[in-house]
């Protein structure tokens, strides 16, 4: 089986636009049917746009975030939710931003 890759794309509120980050995704070739796009707040993962791209994906997939802060806002979930996915699922994710001090990615 062929492994696909998908973008999650979450913006905290209506009136704030996720181009820029749809832009940033589509340079590395995620077709836009594999761009998933949610208006909603990061308080926790249970997103329904969100929720639905876990249950698409398979073994192999590659899973692109803009930022980590994409996945959410609390980080005790976003480690247990990036350990289930990578360990668990064996899902690729790639995480676009980063922040660097000197030569190092924190």
């Amino acid at each position: 089986m062929q492994s696909k890759t998908y973008a999650y794309i979450r913006v905290s509120s209506k009136d704030q636009n996720e181009a820029r980050q749809v832009k940033e995704v589509l340079k590395f070739g995620v077709e836009k049917s594999n761009i998933i796009i949610e208006k909603a707040s990061g308080k926790n993962l249970n997103r329904s746009k969100y929720r639905g791209l876990v249950s698409r994906l398979k073994t192999g997939d590659t899973l692109y975030i803009n930022s980590i802060d994409r996945l959410g806002r609390d980080y005790s979930g976003i480690i247990n939710e990036w350990y289930r996915l990578t360990n668990e699922q064996k899902i690729i994710i790639k995480v676009l931003e980063f922040v660097f001090i000197g030569d190092k990615a924190l």
